[in-house]
């Protein structure tokens, strides 16, 4: 802090002595030429003041007290969220189902007995052994086996909440993540941690409250007890890269749950060795008698419990049928439960199969069709989808799903499907046709205003060739910079790098369209790059690279600490308004002189405080929005997928604007000085809002369009508009994914969705008829493959 304001004072110092010398130099008089000093001096101080005082806090370390604040927020938001997961999945429904875990008895895929040192034996149905169990475990790491649809993902998320339910001050806090997400090839697994944690929660991104380093500072304290689910559902090769991370990268010493399939968790041991430090648990399979016993009380109480009679009657006579091997799955136990105890159905039928993996098939198959069945006879009014519209497109999903190999539905990646959004080369393609059109509609829309006349817009009437050019150059430049390996672009480095290639890109159409014949190429060329890369800085700095996001951005118009983000907001704004104000001032006094050949006889000095004022605050008002809107999000809120479309959307919109304006204002400087000097060339402006119009149609929607290519809402828009025409989705998608998800089809893991279990999208994607390949091509860009639902 000290620091900032050192350098503060030094350049305010400067710029007073520098600006006290141009002024003697000039002659000018004493009195205007002092005052435009001061206002400068002072002006630039209070600029540099918001800026020293704004970054200071985000200097050094969290304190210890920010730290115990971070850790008991985050866990007072995991227990909400998977409190509420838990009742949506019926984990407690009428009570968990009693599995019984122990350690493994595979041989070589545990580590050492004494680096272990401890072992685990527990039942799923009671909380308190569990959480009891896992801390006994003197290193606290635990991976958990066991077949498909054996609870694996059920027990870690029962383990964590009574962990959460019993904990005491300073223990790591758990935390559910997916292991879909992680890609050590790309980043560490204590920066993949980092940035899940501040995704999924970003409240503890709020620097005032928690400091600036929490979530780093909280995971290398061991504060937080990373619980990662679905190992086996990686690639092989990235699966065993993954464990070798976890078990050599990781700290040993940190608390650790992984959950995987047995035989894909025994490949990757025979590749990088076992998890260190960690014991391996197994599930035992559930007695049949038990599970017909919680079936029975999971239906409603009257003469339909009696329909189990006959089933339960049937597995006594026949103890190793069928029946009795398929009662023995966590999974099949549960789908039997949305299917018979839930639904109309009659599970008597059950007894006409012979094998277990038939009687899942059939279960399968009847949970779609059933559950909506059974709430459309309860609500009626309420559901907007049959039961064969909802398994139609479920099963569009599910095949969307398992051609891209993953279990997670990101709405943010939905673009991937469509393949005009998903190819760079189609993409780049598609933004500069519509830029094209955007702008020619603005031109037509300010020539056919009465009061602008065409000649007033025939200095930019080749604009729209040129930013059809120069924006698809920036969005692949911009892929190229994202998809680069290695650490990414700084913010600042990133946007001059694509701006200066797109300001090329334009100079290049400028030279051939508009250089005036007294110019010379070069000299006209480095004017356009110079001028149009700065305007294109200003919008890539304040929206980002244009190009799909990783992540989505969350932000909103009522962030936590607000007196303080309000103070900060009204600070920006005033100090940028101020330092505008000031240099027309500047300008007014020491460039525009009276006697001077080339400006109006005795110009008034109150034109240039005018128009600073008004692009001052204009400027000043988009930045202190842009920063305002991009405040983190109440404590109070949990992170799920209508959440963050919400809160990208507000970004985008916010966004849109911004760069809609900002990319207006170097031809509205331009203009300010032409009316202060009407010898400079250029078309002769009646005032500065004929000025702001004509940039406005002209060269706003380029800023328009830079805004919406640098966040996830327009893509996943148009993706989701597209696919609904062709009936691949429903127009209203995040209400279909919501209600699917109050249904119990769906999971959801903080802003991410996931079928019910993975068998369930495996059974509906069969479903979907997927084509064969089509005539190889030899551009890699035409190659089929899983970018669209076919």
């Amino acid at each position: 802090m000290r620091g900032r304001w050192v350098v503060t004072w030094v350049l305010c110092g400067v710029s007073l002595v520098i600006l006290t010398m141009l002024g003697m130099a000039l002659g000018k008089d004493a009195a205007s030429t002092a005052s435009s000093i001061i206002a400068m001096a002072i002006s630039l101080f209070g600029v540099l003041s918001v800026w020293a005082w704004r970054r200071s806090g985000q200097q050094g370390r969290s304190t210890s007290a920010q730290l115990v604040q971070a850790q008991d927020a985050l866990a007072r938001l995991v227990d909400r969220q998977w409190r509420r997961e838990a009742g949506l999945r019926q984990l407690n429904s009428p009570a968990p189902l009693p599995v019984s875990w122990s350690d493994t008895s595979e041989a070589g895929i545990c580590d050492h007995p004494e680096l272990v040192g401890g072992t685990v034996s527990c039942r799923s149905d009671q909380a308190e052994e569990l959480a009891a169990a896992f801390r006994r475990l003197p290193r606290r790491r635990l991976v958990v086996l066991g077949t498909a649809g054996s609870g694996k993902t059920t027990f870690a998320v029962l383990l964590a909440l009574s962990l959460l339910r019993t904990r005491q001050d300073a223990e790591p806090v758990p935390v559910l993540f997916t292991a879909a997400s992680f890609d050590p090839a790309q980043e560490n697994v204590h920066e993949w941690l980092c940035r899940r944690i501040t995704a999924d929660y970003p409240i503890l991104a709020d620097v005032p409250t928690y400091g600036p380093s929490a979530v780093d500072d909280i995971l290398a304290s061991h504060r937080v007890l990373p619980v990662i689910d679905g190992l086996d559902e990686l690639p092989e090769e990235v699966r065993a890269a993954v464990l070798t991370a976890f078990s050599r990268v990781y700290d040993t010493d940190a608390p650790l749950i992984l959950t995987c399939r047995t035989d894909e968790y025994t490949d990757a041991v025979t590749a990088t060795g076992a998890l260190a430090h960690a014991v391996v648990v197994e599930p035992a399979g559930l007695a049949t008698q038990e599970s017909l016993r919680l079936l029975r009380q999971a239906t409603a109480a009257g003469l339909s419990q009696q329909r189990w009679s006959c089933l339960a009657d049937h597995v006594n006579e026949h103890p190793g049928g069928a029946v009795s091997e398929a009662f023995s799955s966590p999974l099949i136990v549960a789908l039997a439960r949305s299917v018979y105890a839930e639904g109309a159905g009659n599970p008597d039928e059950l007894r006409d199969f012979t094998s277990k993996e038939a009687i899942e098939d059939h279960l399968l198959a009847a949970l779609v069709p059933t559950v909506y069945a059974t709430a459309r006879r309860h609500d009626p009014a309420g559901r907007l989808w049959s039961p064969e519209q909802a398994h139609h497109y479920l099963a569009q999903i599910a095949s969307g799903m398992q051609l891209r190999g993953t279990t997670d539905l990101a709405w943010w990646q939905l673009y991937n499907w469509v393949p005009v959004l998903s190819r760079t080369w189609a993409r780049c393609g598609a933004v500069g046709v519509l830029l094209f059109l955007l702008t020619l509609v603005g031109f037509a829309t300010g020539q056919a205003l009465p009061e602008f006349a065409p000649e007033k817009l025939g200095s930019l009437e080749w604009i729209p060739g040129a930013v059809a050019v120069a924006l698809p150059c920036m969005c692949w430049l911009a892929a190229r910079i994202v998809n680069r390996p290695g650490p990414r672009a700084r913010r600042l480095t990133g946007a001059a790098r694509t701006a200066l290639f797109g300001a090329l890109a334009f100079a290049v159409v400028g030279v051939t369209t508009d250089r005036p014949d007294d110019t010379a190429p070069y000299a006209y060329a480095i004017a356009c790059v110079f001028f149009w890369g700065f305007t294109f800085v200003l919008v890539l700095y304040s929206a980002g690279l244009p190009f799909p996001p990783l992540l989505p951005r969350r932000g909103t118009l009522t962030p936590s600490n607000r007196p303080r983000r309000l103070l900060l907001a009204v600070a920006t704004f005033l100090g940028t308004t101020a330092l505008a104000v000031a240099a027309f001032r500047l300008y007014a006094l020491v460039v525009m002189t009276p006697d001077s050949p080339r400006s109006r006889p005795a110009p008034p000095v109150e034109l240039p405080w005018t128009h600073g004022l008004i692009l001052g605050a204009l400027v000043g008002a988009l930045q202190a929005l842009l920063y305002w809107t991009r405040g983190t999000t109440s404590e109070q809120e949990v992170t799920d997928p209508v959440t963050t479309v919400r809160a990208d959307r507000l970004v985008t919109l916010v966004g849109c604007c911004a760069g809609l304006l900002l990319v207006t204002l170097p031809y509205n400087l331009n203009a300010v000085l032409q009316l202060a000097d009407p010898a400079k060339p250029g078309p002769a402006y009646d005032n500065v809002l004929t000025a702001f119009v004509c940039a406005l149609l002209g060269v706003g929607p380029t800023g328009l369009m830079l805004a919406m290519a640098a966040h996830a809402w327009p893509y996943y828009t148009a993706a989701r508009l597209l696919l609904a025409t062709r009936g691949r989705l429903p127009w209203k998608l995040q209400h279909f994914l919501d209600d699917a998800h109050r249904l119990g089809i769906l999971r959801q893991v903080g802003p991410l969705y996931q079928f019910r279990h993975a068998r369930l999208q495996e059974h509906l994607a069969r479903t979907v008829r997927v084509p064969g390949p089509r005539n190889p091509s030899s551009s890699p860009d035409l190659q089929p493959g899983p970018a669209s639902l076919r």
